[in-house]
């Protein structure tokens, strides 16, 4: 904590506006538009909650499915399933898509592929859902260059990339609609809750009516759309709006941690670091490691457990989507790089209170490995 949200919270139940609306709420929501720089948004209980709302109201638009199939949404499959599941939510089929080598974010040219195949088959495509990887924005323009043709809207999952750039924009400017998450374990924290954030003036309005069970504008309760319970409470939003104010200062941090990780740990062989696309500039949400294990001599999940053997987290890559038992049978373009991250790729511990003494240790760790001690 910053040490403002106290005085934030403190207000909140002084003004007794604790339920999932308030003046906190407000500010959060105008806060994080001027920062983002992104016109409208809605503050909501999670990220996921922002990627169903987002998908829920293209899919009742322009965009709806014309056709007796399911339309298709194309995804990252080198993501977290929060980025997919409300796809399965709307009843779309899933196709997924491989990361490319120079962000390890959507591969632009199989992304191509995989819309002119939907296309060859008549069938609708109705989003494109790109993931900015632990931090770092994919290739906006490049992928709007593939779907703004065709009519296919792009919803931005930035869910891990506040604070992050994408040719001086800040992450999420630019799609139809993006989100954000505030999850316990991301570079800001409301404990939990998400943003859906979009130029999109009816779709935000949507979603905000949809996010309290879609109740219309009468004195009594009364429904013309099933909606949900997904607006963010007025305390939450009290937290959000003490982490923003320090957003700056825990990207520069968490880039300072990466700079450290880089610098002690790169002249081991087989090590390499998540690169850093040209076109922008990541927040460094978490720092991973890519371990070649013929080049190394040893493979990653040896240096995971010895980690764990000394009180140190870490973990591998997100699994691929094409991978997971519940995704099986969907098509994926590719596959064979982020197969490889997934096998080969460590996140490292990457908390903003870590200290040098704390990354000393981790380097440390990992570099008994290499030395062949048994810690």
């Amino acid at each position: 904590m910053s040490g403002k949200e106290q005085e934030y919270v403190t207000e909140a139940f002084l003004s007794n506006y604790i339920a999932p609306i308030g003046p906190m709420v407000d500010a959060f929501e105008r806060e994080f538009s001027e920062y983002t720089g992104i016109s409208h948004c809605v503050a909501l209980s999670s990220g996921t909650a922002a990627m169903h709302l987002a998908l829920r109201h293209l899919f009742s638009s322009e965009y709806g499915s014309q056709t007796s199939s399911p339309p298709v949404v194309l995804a990252s499959t080198l993501t977290f399933i929060g980025s997919v599941s409300s796809a399965v939510f709307m009843d779309a089929e899933l196709r997924f898509v491989d990361c490319d080598t120079f962000s390890w974010n959507m591969d632009v040219s199989l992304l191509k592929e995989a819309v002119d195949e939907c296309l060859r088959e008549g069938r609708e495509i109705a989003a494109v859902i790109p993931t900015d990887l632990y931090g770092q924005c994919a290739d906006y323009d490049a992928i709007r260059a593939v779907c703004d043709p065709h009519g296919i809207p792009v919803v931005l999952d930035a869910a891990e990339a506040m604070g992050a750039a994408y040719k001086g924009r800040h992450a999420g400017c630019g799609g139809a609609a993006s989100i954000f998450s505030f999850n316990g374990n991301k570079i800001i924290t409301t404990s939990g809750g998400g943003m859906l954030a979009s130029e999109d003036k009816a779709l935000i309005d949507h979603a905000r009516k949809l996010s309290t069970q879609a109740r219309e504008n009468f004195p009594h309760y009364e429904h013309t759309e099933v909606g949900y319970n997904y607006r963010m409470s007025n305390v939450v939003a009290a937290i959000g709006r003490g982490q923003l104010e320090v957003l700056d200062e825990r990207v520069a941090r968490r880039r300072e941690i990466f700079d450290f990780y880089r610098d002690d740990l790169s002249g081991l062989p087989g090590v390499s670091f998540m690169p850093e696309a040209e076109y922008g500039r990541a927040n460094r949400w978490l720092t991973v490691v890519e371990i070649d294990s013929e080049q190394a001599g040893v493979d990653r999940e040896t240096i995971r457990l010895a980690l764990e053997q000394e009180n140190i987290e870490s973990r591998p890559l997100w699994k691929p989507m094409h991978l997971q038992p519940v995704f099986k049978g969907c098509k994926v373009y590719g596959g064979t790089l982020s197969e490889r991250l997934f096998d080969q790729g460590l996140c490292l511990p990457s908390g903003t209170s870590m200290s040098g003494d704390d990354l000393s240790r981790v380097c440390g760790s990992v570099k008994a490995v290499f030395d062949g001690v048994i810690l």
